[in-house]
């Protein structure tokens, strides 16, 4: 996939678009955008699938419970990523979509929940604890994401924020939290895992209620400023997905028999979210840097004149461009006038001694003067 992409780039950058070429071009783009958005998420799955060999995990009866480990933990950094992409390069995109946020996190949360819905129980078989909870999550979720979708809009079908994604979240990191466990060190982790999943829907509830304020950006003129609020959520994601991932079976054995500390595993897990969250952020830094210059008037994160000449500093890319305007020659400016006020109420202050004892002959020649 790699080398089909570059061959892909390569074409295109011959800006070929005479006779077929025009043809072939145009569905070259497409594969290329195709191949392009793919290529993370198979990568991804080849690195898990890479450690899960190297490491002889998911074999037998492991095989149900750790797919359901890494799937959901993996949805969960999706969701983080997804959630980073949009806060620092994503909201020119969602306002052409005419949607608020939360109408596509509740599609994806209604479409997750009859999955689960109908695929955590073994049809045929008796129904244990864990097949009831994980069904009723199911059930939560797209009663939930059909509620979200229904509020993503008002009356008028204007784009409208709401809190049933957060919610769903801070419900399902109490329940996976609660999950009951044969080792105490799993049960530790999974309740860490619980509490950093409801911190995360927590998170996304006062940022959209009190950050925002129903809004879908900070500032209207400038889409990719931030708050540094806004970046509790999609890191909390990150951590409750490793977090998850972590807390299969098998890797609790291998804690257990080498008598390891859960809070050194867990610290070990957040380092590696903290990691994540970097790699990102360097990702869409360099994505946005090449695909919307500076420098160019026509960057959505550019500034504009009138901004400049008012001090506006941008904080585009969320922190991570850290663009910082400084304009010299106002500075210079601003100097001179300062200076220029000191002179001038020198020159407006009480007349000296010298203008005040003008001689009287000097008064009356100046009179016949002007007579």
């Amino acid at each position: 996939m790699l080398a089909t992409q570059v061959v892909f780039g390569i074409y295109l950058k011959l800006h070929l678009e005479k006779g077929i070429h025009f043809h072939i071009r145009r569905y070259t783009l497409i594969a290329h955008g195709v191949v392009g958005k793919a290529l993370p998420v198979v990568s991804w799955v080849q690195m898990l699938f890479g450690a899960i060999t190297a490491l002889g995990f998911c074999r037998r009866d492991h095989l149900g419970q750790c797919l359901a480990h890494f799937i959901m933990g993996s949805s969960f950094i999706a969701y983080g990523i997804v959630l980073t992409v949009l806060l620092l390069v994503g909201q020119g995109w969602l306002r052409r979509t005419g949607r608020s946020q939360e109408f596509f996190d509740s599609l994806l949360i209604s479409a997750w929940g009859c999955v689960n819905t109908f695929t955590e129980h073994r049809w045929g078989q008796n129904w244990s604890n864990t097949d009831y909870q994980h069904t009723s999550m199911g059930i939560v979720w797209w009663c939930a994401g059909l509620l979200g979708i229904w509020l993503s809009r008002t009356r008028s079908g204007r784009p409208q924020r709401n809190l049933m994604p957060a919610i769903v979240i801070f419900l399902t990191g109490w329940a996976m939290g609660s999950h009951p466990q044969h080792l105490m060190v799993s049960t530790k982790i999974h309740a860490t895992f619980g509490y950093t999943l409801m911190a995360a829907g927590l998170t996304r509830i006062v940022e959209i209620s009190f950050v925002l304020r129903d809004r879908n950006s900070i500032d209207k003129r400038h889409a990719e400023e931030s708050n540094s609020f806004q970046f509790l959520t999609p890191f909390l994601l990150y951590a409750s997905g490793f977090l998850f991932m972590g807390a299969t079976e098998e890797q609790m054995a291998i804690l257990a028999e080498n008598e390891m500390s859960h809070v050194s595993y867990i610290l070990v897990l957040y380092s590696i979210a903290f990691l994540l969250f970097l790699f990102v952020c360097m990702l869409l830094n360099m994505y946005a840097n090449f695909a919307w210059p500076l420098d160019n008037p026509n960057s959505p994160l550019a500034l504009k004149k009138d901004d400049r000449e008012n001090g506006v500093i941008g904080n585009g890319m969320a922190g991570s461009l850290h663009l910082q305007v400084r304009d010299r020659d106002r500075r210079m400016k601003d100097a001179e006038e300062f200076e220029l006020e000191g002179l001038m109420s020198d020159d407006e202050g009480e007349p000296g001694p010298d203008l005040l004892d003008i001689p009287a002959s000097m008064e009356g020649r100046k009179e016949t003067h002007h007579l």
